[in-house]
């Protein structure tokens, strides 16, 4: 019952098309109609229907005419809309004029802010709010525009406000709920121009519409059941000290902050884990995790478009990964962490083929030699579902703010946390900052192993008959039944190459299963308190084996880690201790 229209006028389709795609991002169907034909909609709607109306303040202002001009049309509108959302477009004037008739203020104007200034969100309304509710964002964007006016005029509730203008208010129209926005909307269409998405460019135009989709479809938009995250670090061994990493230290750190830790672990290194730490993985499965960090971790190990040797190099590394489970007794993710965050646009089905779970990397496009575009609407999804419908989920470093970090959690994604040895050299002051800043966020945070994390990474809906449609990204999922009901799942995921999988299970019980229109779609019933995981096994490439390394090769590559660790653990630290790093 939550519809979504977008009044649109002939010279305003650009916009309208803008609005769609943010929309379509979140599962939400949308139409367009004129004002004419939204008052005639209006006037037969249906009791239960509520529209949410979207649009630019040049047609509100011919909606709102067209209200005062007719009482019956102002009475429907009070009964067949819930709220309403406004933004400016490229007709400032206009947005100017209808700001003034919706705060009561004639000398209410739009004016340029000036980079450097902070946008805070508001800490008074968590429910439209939610995870960015009291952020603090500096503006870096010269085009950023916000109102100024009388409060006092006004039933305003500012939401996006820096000290003297407000860039996204809540009133009211006739007694519905109006959100008006000074910026434009984000093309979620156009091609990511930077290695991640970074929300402080984007700021206006991103977070006020996102807000209000989350808020106005609650009901039918997709949304994660939960938010999980976890600290990933790349390359320490599994050794008491590695670099500026001290695993009881961390130990200690993570009990008394509340996270939890991936080690991507580099499976060249399977036979050289020492007991101390072991035992400190096998007392602490809850704050210790393994992934798998390349195999040899060369340079542009997966970056090459050879199958065969990506076959290879993927099957080896999880062997060895079985022979450090096998020695240590530590169960490790069939998670893909990329060395470097190289690969190939043929790494992906390969990783899917070879029995891994999905890929965690830093980067989102391929090093061929013409990389396809991802669009921002790919990164916003969960993960990012480009590559032969095999998922990569983003990380990001604590300096891109934790402004990032909350935006991907309203988006529903997960919070991944990347890290090196060498941003802990100031004892983990830094990295602490960062997860009590991510900890303060409304809403808990389950910190989890990156495994877990990457089965629950999934986005769901409720039916209208009761049930739940979910969305599955990596080939394993957890799904679980917190009602005091049967709950039937219908879980789908894109997959463009059905023939490729050998079978579906839930908790080892092969699943029924049929492709449509690029899916994959089966049903799943959990009693009360139930839970499964599910998993999809694909058939395995021809000739996966590992060949056998030449002399030359194993040489390079002993050399190459022994260098490395050795950097890591004197070079670095004697660097460090010359010209300790910027704390940026």
């Amino acid at each position: 019952m939550e519809n979504a229209l977008i009044l649109v006028e002939p010279a305003e389709m650009s916009a309208a098309g803008r609005l769609e795609k943010v929309l379509a991002v979140f599962g939400i169907a949308s139409r367009r109609l004129t004002v004419p034909e939204f008052l005639a909609a209006a006037t037969v709607a249906d009791e239960k229907l509520k529209f949410r109306l979207l649009g630019t303040a040049a047609v509100f202002l011919k909606l709102t005419a067209a209200l005062e001009e007719n009482s019956a049309a102002g009475a429907n509108w009070r009964q067949a809309v819930h709220s309403a959302f406004i933004f400016s477009g490229d007709d400032p004037t206009s947005f100017e004029k209808l700001a003034k008739q919706l705060t009561r203020d004639d000398q209410t104007r739009l004016v340029t802010v000036s980079q450097g200034a902070e946008w805070r969100v508001s800490d008074q309304l968590p429910e439209f709010c939610q995870v960015m509710s009291g952020l603090r964002v500096t503006a870096v964007n010269q085009a950023d525009r916000a109102l100024v006016f009388d409060a006092a005029k006004s039933n305003a509730a500012k939401i996006i406000v820096t000290e003297k203008t407000a860039a996204l208010l809540w009133l009211e129209f006739e007694s519905v709920p109006v959100f008006l926005s000074t910026a434009g909307i984000i093309d979620v269409d156009a091609p990511l121009a930077a290695r991640v998405f970074d929300i402080r460019p984007h700021f206006l135009a991103a977070v006020p519409v996102v807000l209000y989709a989350k808020w106005a479809f609650a009901e039918s938009c997709w949304k994660a059941p939960e938010v999980n995250a976890c600290l990933v670090i790349d390359d320490p061994l599994l050794q008491p000290t590695y670099g500026y990493v001290n695993y009881a230290k961390f130990l200690s750190l993570m009990q008394r902050h509340s996270f939890s830790t991936n080690i991507a672990f580099i499976p060249w290194n399977w036979a050289r884990s020492r007991p101390e730490v072991v035992r400190l993985f096998q007392k602490h499965p809850e704050n210790f995790s393994l992934s798998v960090h390349g195999c040899d971790h060369t340079a542009g190990e997966f970056g090459r478009r050879e199958k065969s040797w990506l076959a290879r190099r993927s099957t080896q590394a999880l062997e060895r990964m079985e022979r450090h489970a096998a020695k240590t007794g530590i169960v490790h993710d069939r998670v893909m962490v990329l060395p470097q965050g190289v690969f190939t646009d043929d790494a992906p089905g390969v990783f899917k083929q070879s029995g891994f779970s999905a890929i965690v990397n830093s980067e989102v496009f391929t090093t061929d030699p013409q990389p396809r575009p991802i669009t921002i609407a790919s990164f916003w999804d969960v993960a990012v579902m480009d590559y032969d419908c095999f998922p990569i989920y983003t990380r990001r470093e604590p300096t891109e703010g934790v402004e990032n970090f909350a935006f991907d959690i309203l988006l529903g994604k997960p919070c991944i946390v990347l890290i090196h040895h060498d941003f802990c050299w100031d004892g983990c002051d830094r990295l602490v900052k960062a997860i009590n800043q991510i900890n303060a966020l409304p809403g808990k945070i389950n910190w989890r192993s990156l495994g877990e994390v990457v089965r629950r990474g999934f986005r769901q809906k409720v039916l209208a008959d009761g049930g739940i449609a979910l969305e599955m990204y990596g080939t394993e999922l957890r799904l679980e039944n917190h009602s005091p009901q049967p709950q039937r799942f219908m879980v789908s995921k894109r997959e463009t190459e059905p023939a490729l999988i050998q079978e579906i299970l839930a908790d080892k019980n092969p699943v029924a299963w049929k492709n449509s229109d690029g899916r994959v779609i089966f049903q799943v019933e959990l009693g009360p308190g139930q839970s499964q995981i599910i998993n999809i096994k694909f058939h395995a490439m021809d000739n996966p084996q590992p060949a056998a390394d030449g002399i030359y090769y194993r040489f390079k590559t002993g050399l190459r880690r022994h260098l490395c660790e050795m950097r890591d653990n004197y070079v670095t630290k004697i660097k460090f201790a010359i010209r300790p790093p910027t704390a940026s």
